[in-house]
């Protein structure tokens, strides 16, 4: 199994979305869907916008032709927590069209998203977000949220949780810093780009000036190395 395919994999699994199992058999809608959102996830991580667009728009076709609005708002909720991992925080248009029919853990899932997450939401949460969850719950404190995305073995998650405490006004410097070394690690440039942002922002706020330059000569490399990418070569 490649790279790619375990890290999209790895997005189904942590969202609670679209199943990953490869048992057969599965009906062609769900190969088709759960295949472009394999590539759809990948491409929207590296920054990839064009490809990103097309595989969502296959995924979301292919799940549309069984009429059911359930399935239809997982993929579209999935969308936006891939594109709230790299910060991308409008509205969820797609999903809140469905809501009506989108059952009780999409609306969960939903919540804790933008930051406020309900009591009875945390039992519906895919099990690697309920301690962000319940911190949620806690009295507001940004403290220790570096520690609670550590615990988290998955890197989309992480940014996503990661995203979720910042929408909500709880995430330290520690806990942008370890978002930044998720995404650093991984190569994704788009969050990459986002979350070194942030950090260029609370190290002024702080007055750590020479974080704020660090993170500033790093989004130069980031940004001038995309549009010093060399034309693509066929092999």
């Amino acid at each position: 199994m490649t790279r790619r395919v375990r890290l999209a994999c790895a997005v189904c699994l942590s969202l609670g979305l679209l199943g990953c199992s490869s048992a057969p058999p599965a009906p062609d809608w769900q190969v088709n869907a759960h295949g472009a959102m394999q590539r759809a996830t990948v491409a929207d991580l590296e920054g990839n916008e064009r490809v990103a667009q097309v595989g969502w728009r296959r995924a979301i076709e292919e799940t549309r032709r069984t009429a059911r609005p359930d399935w239809l708002a997982r993929v579209e909720l999935s969308r936006c927590a891939i594109r709230q991992a790299g910060l991308d925080v409008s509205d969820c248009v797609g999903f809140d069209r469905l809501r009506a029919d989108a059952p009780p853990d999409l609306h969960a899932y939903a919540r804790y998203l933008a930051g406020a997450p309900e009591a009875a939401d945390l039992a519906a949460l895919p099990a690697p977000h309920r301690p962000v969850a319940q911190s949620l719950l806690a009295p507001a404190s940004g403290a220790g949220s570096a520690a609670l995305l550590a615990a988290m073995p998955d890197p989309v998650s992480r940014l996503v949780a990661a995203s979720a405490l910042l929408r909500a006004g709880r995430l330290d410097s520690a806990g942008v810093a370890v978002a930044v070394d998720t995404a650093s690690a991984q190569g994704w440039r788009r969050p990459l780009l986002a979350w070194l942002r942030v950090q260029a922002d609370v190290a002024r706020q702080a007055g750590n000036a020479a974080l704020a330059e660090q993170a500033a000569r790093r989004i130069e490399l980031l940004t001038a190395g995309a549009t010093a990418r060399p034309a693509p070569t066929s092999d």
